[in-house]
């Protein structure tokens, strides 16, 4: 027979009730900091200080200098579905403050002994109320206080000790709570945080009014690391505002450790955000890396619903296209706009606050980015350059389109400007202009190009870089009027698979958009006839077939529309002029011009980072100059 047959219904006691309650908004220490630090900031704190003892299994304090709660209000504040947050069912679908179940304090009393002192006022009477685990009538009695609120909760789970067992160790147990901490310190920079443990000091995040005191902040948090990496960003459209910073591609993660996302100060996550940040990072970023960021999206509170999870972690959105898509665009624009010379070089570590350091340097615009040696030096170093410049071809128009047979028959442009920039490079006048990536000097075992700019030493990846202009040219193509196309004058012949053969028939209008044509010759052979014209000098075989196994891989059309950038950078990279390939100095100066137009230049599509830059500093230690 069922038990549900055996025993009758009956109403749950109190204590019994906010046990249960307890199992949903106290799971551990950080569960209770969470809710206590919600109240803090919602009763308008400017400061908050925090004891922890024993990774807050023993005690958790938490002092605020907010708004505090009254003599009477303070044995209701213990009852359960008591708040002063809402009041009626228009406040819930418009929720502003952080907590509003109005069931923290009477769950987290349930099963730990709690003492709440409040005072109101800056000179009054404090007063002070006790529970310990047991119904919730307490006893108010008077207490010395200043204005604002005192929570503490000793013995946590000290009468459920099936769920202390469940814990883990101090050091586990503190590392959540400093994780609450720092994703509320991250957000609400106009609040003092000062963390203890043991009776130490392990944290304190002061008031941060202006950007640069915001970025110190979140260089705490984060790390030096992620700041010298990241972009600010700030965009408006659509009664949506997104502000914050991520982190260039270059710096990402081998997990999802470093990313905060807020809706209205609330720390969430949503699978609508994860995808559209995701989306804005796919053309940049290390295959099975993660990005970085922290990042602020407001919005009117009543089209966003945050009442759909017992701790609050989910929300829901009213119109979630119109977030995804204002987050992706604003994310893949910011993205987009980073080109050499308002961007740190990219590194494939950024770990070191010393790189770091050093990226912040070379982005200083200097009258002399020779400041580590003297002036005679100086001079002396820029003659040479020039000398050795001038030594150079000094081409003219005609010339350098010449020259420019492996780089620039790749995809027609004009390279006018190389004339310009040449003639710039060749000439001895110190105070023209010096673009960010300089002008070429050298190549490197048929693979890097060397050049100087104003603060030191540039190296390049000529392929990487030529893969992302070509990639991109590829995208800005197809977008505007399709891809130019051009017959070959005798169709090539390819052997395929039977399967091959039939998905290159079921995606013929796919191939006809990415510019080929392809002919069925036969069960499993196929004919090639039309190419676009910028891949006229790659492996037309060898990239059919790339291309195809991205089609038979990913099934359906409709997938292969979201992975079409995928298989431009597949052509892309097949298109780019390869290693070993020696280039003039006026075909290197091209490349270099072309990457400082071009978007997300500071790496491939495949995330791998195009250029990097030494400063005279860098390379003075190197070599232990003025040591």
């Amino acid at each position: 027979m069922s038990i549900l047959n055996t025993r009758r219904i009956q109403l749950l006691s109190p204590r019994l009730s906010n046990q249960i309650a307890a199992g949903e908004v106290v799971e551990r220490p950080a569960s209770v900091i969470k809710e206590l630090l919600e109240n803090a900031v919602d009763a308008g704190a400017t400061n908050i200080e925090i004891d922890i003892e024993r990774g807050g299994v023993k005690l958790i304090r938490v002092r605020d200098n907010g708004c505090g709660i009254t003599k009477d209000d303070l044995a209701l504040a213990l009852s359960r579905h008591a708040t002063s947050k809402i009041v009626e069912l228009d406040d819930l679908e418009a929720v502003k403050t952080l907590g509003f179940r109005g069931e923290a304090l009477a769950s987290i009393s349930s099963v730990a002994r709690l003492v709440l002192s409040s005072n109101t006022e800056e000179k009054g009477q404090g007063w002070q109320v006790r529970a310990a685990g047991r119904d919730m009538e307490a006893e108010v009695t008077p207490t010395a206080h200043l204005q604002g609120t005192t929570v503490e909760v000793q013995d946590l789970f000290f009468n459920t000790p099936a769920r202390r067992k469940f814990l883990r160790t101090e050091k586990t147990e503190f590392n959540r709570i400093e994780d609450v901490v720092k994703r509320l310190a991250l957000t609400h920079f106009d609040i003092n945080f000062t963390v203890k443990h043991n009776g130490r000091v392990v944290h304190a995040y002061r008031t941060a009014a202006t950007q640069a005191e915001k970025e110190r902040r979140v260089a705490q948090v984060c790390g030096p690391a992620f700041m010298e990496n990241a972009l600010a960003i700030e965009m408006e459209a659509s009664g949506l505002r997104l502000w914050g910073w991520v982190a260039l591609p270059t710096f990402s993660r081998s997990q999802a450790d470093l990313q905060y996302f807020y809706v209205n100060g609330r720390a969430i996550r949503d699978k609508v955000v994860t995808h559209a940040v995701r989306q804005a990072y796919a053309d940049v970023l290390y295959h099975g890396r993660h990005p970085a960021y922290v990042l602020n999206l407001e919005l009117d509170a009543a089209t966003v619903d945050v009442n759909v999870h017992p701790t609050k972690h989910e929300v829901r959105f009213r119109d979630s296209r119109l977030v995804h898509d204002f987050l992706y665009r604003s994310l893949h624009r910011a993205l987009a706009d980073v080109r050499p010379g308002n961007a740190a070089p990219p590194t494939s570590n950024a770990s070191s606050n010393e790189s770091g350091l050093a990226s912040e340097r070379m982005l200083q615009p200097s009258n002399s980015g020779l400041a580590s040696t003297s002036a005679a030096e100086a001079d002396t170093l820029r003659n040479q350059t020039a000398l050795n410049l001038s030594q150079s071809p000094s081409p003219t128009v005609t010339q350098v389109r010449e020259n420019m047979g492996v780089y620039q028959a790749l995809h027609p442009s004009s390279h006018s400007r190389d004339e310009h920039s040449v003639q710039v490079a060749s000439s001895a006048d110190n105070s023209a202009f010096i673009p960010p990536l300089g002008y070429a000097i050298a190549q490197l075992k048929g693979i890097y190009v060397l050049a100087e700019n104003e603060q030191g030493l540039v190296l390049v990846d000529m392929h990487a870089a030529h893969e992302r202009i070509t990639y991109e040219r590829m995208k800005q193509s197809l977008a505007e009027q399709g891809i130019a196309t051009q017959p070959l004058l005798v169709p090539q012949s390819i052997a395929v698979s039977q399967k091959e053969a039939d998905c290159a028939d079921e995606h013929a209008e796919t191939f006809k958009q990415l510019g080929f044509e392809l002919e069925r010759a036969g069960p499993e052979s196929l004919l090639v006839r039309q190419i676009p014209i910028m891949l006229d000098r790659s492996n037309v075989e060898q990239l059919v077939r790339d291309v195809l196994a991205d089609l038979v891989e990913h099934g359906t059309s409709q997938r292969i529309a979201e992975h079409m950038n995928e298989i431009l950078g597949t052509m892309a990279c097949h298109g780019s002029v390869r290693a070993n390939r020696k280039l003039t100095i006026p075909e290197m100066n091209a490349l270099l011009r072309d990457m400082e137009e071009t978007e997300r230049s500071g790496q491939c599509n495949h995330g791998r980072p195009t250029w990097t830059a030494l400063s005279i500093n860098e390379l003075d230690k190197l070599f232990m100059r003025g040591q």
